[in-house]
């Protein structure tokens, strides 16, 4: 009898670890799935998308594509905001219009702030139209107050976020060209001051509005991660998570390094790195005559094709990778980015071989590899 129970003993102690925990030949923990997990979709394009008419389909059968995401287990939605677009698509009241609709769907709603009329990148931090000419100092309280002000007119429309960005992919600053950072790994840069108190004026916005938001830095790729986050620690930053964009064909082609890079951040700053934005093609063909970002076989990883087998592998290997001991998650950018005009449109999507839906507008399989659980 003594034997039996020390075997029943035994196997409960290894169902217990293995509910904790698997570890991977590197000796790191991989934990199953918890509620914070992040299975993302920035669906910034949505509701222009919707305007034309465009369509998504699960097997050949239409659905909203909310409802999609919430079916094949998407937990949140990422969506842009840009300060005075030209035309109401990236606006507030289009953003927060829109937010609602995923919080009534029980999606989580992750805000990113542009700081920008447009498109906010490494390579374009254009202040506002209305903040040009302003000094460091307005210019920070410029910040503070735009941020206060969105978030709380969320509140307002019972639309507050789960997550926010303090700007989009900022790896040389924002709001140029008080915010710009030259050369983010030259800490000696003067502009690093003006920056991290821009930084901070856009925190201590959303901090005072909803506590209970995480804040999160964002930057393209991790190879400047180790000197950039130190910096900011040096100036005690409070914010709760570490975003980075990792595109192969613009960040390098190997997941261990990328994996190596998120072991470094975790350990050295104890917070959360998430894959705040990834793609990959599932072809390298295209249905618009808009150039593609992605058309050519040097590009690609070499263990993933550009094929729909191949998008999925990647992207079940990038949230295993994701699943590490903060359980942080990945967040697909522009899934919905399909060929929404014309077949000949030279104005429309530079995306559609990198959406996760095919050129019918068919989910691909790469859906389902990003709201599965890998426990």
């Amino acid at each position: 009898m003594k034997y039996l129970i020390a075997i029943l003993i035994s196997f409960s102690f290894l169902t217990a670890c293995k509910d904790k925990c698997i570890a991977d030949c590197d000796g790191w923990e991989y934990g199953p799935q918890n509620e914070t997990f992040i299975k993302g979709l920035d669906l910034s394009f949505t509701p222009m998308l919707e305007e034309y008419g465009t369509k998504f389909y699960v097997n050949g059968k239409s659905d909203e594509i909310l409802q999609i995401a919430k079916s094949k287990g998407i937990n949140t939605i990422r969506v842009r905001i840009w300060n005075k677009p030209s035309d109401k698509h990236s606006s507030l009241v289009e953003v927060a219009e829109f937010a609602k609709r995923i919080k009534a769907k029980g999606l989580r709603f992750w805000l990113d702030f542009h700081y920008s009329d447009t498109w906010a990148d490494p390579g374009h931090q254009e202040k506002p139209k209305a903040w040009q000419g302003l000094d460091v100092n307005t210019l920070n309280d410029s910040a503070y107050q735009y941020t206060k002000s969105v978030m709380s007119y969320l509140i307002q429309q019972n639309a507050m976020p789960e997550f926010v960005q303090i700007g989009n992919e900022i790896n040389q600053g924002f709001l140029w060209n008080e915010g710009k950072i030259k050369d983010p790994t030259d800490l000696s840069d003067t502009n690093w001051p003006n920056m991290v108190a821009l930084l901070k004026s856009g925190i201590k916005a959303v901090r005072q509005i909803s506590p209970q938001t995480k804040i999160m830095v964002h930057i393209a790729g991790y190879d400047i991660a180790e000197t950039y986050f130190a910096k900011l620690q040096s100036n005690s930053l409070d914010y709760d998570i570490i975003g980075l964009s990792y595109y192969p064909w613009w960040h390098g082609k190997s997941l261990d390094k990328l994996k190596q890079a998120i072991i470094s951040l975790e350990s050295q700053h104890n917070k959360p790195v998430l894959i705040a934005e990834t793609a990959y093609p599932f072809s390298l063909g295209w249905s618009d005559y808009t150039n593609n970002i992605v058309g050519d076989s040097t590009q690609l990883m070499n263990e993933y094709p550009a094929s729909k087998l191949g998008q999925a592998t990647y992207i079940s290997n990038l949230s295993r990778l994701s699943q590490r001991r903060f359980n942080s998650g990945i967040c697909y950018w522009a899934p919905d980015w399909v060929a929404f005009k014309s077949n000949t449109a030279t104005d429309a999507s530079s995306w559609e071989n990198l959406a996760l839906f095919d050129f019918l507008n068919n989910a691909t399989p790469a859906l389902d590899s990003i709201g599965k659980d890998y426990n």
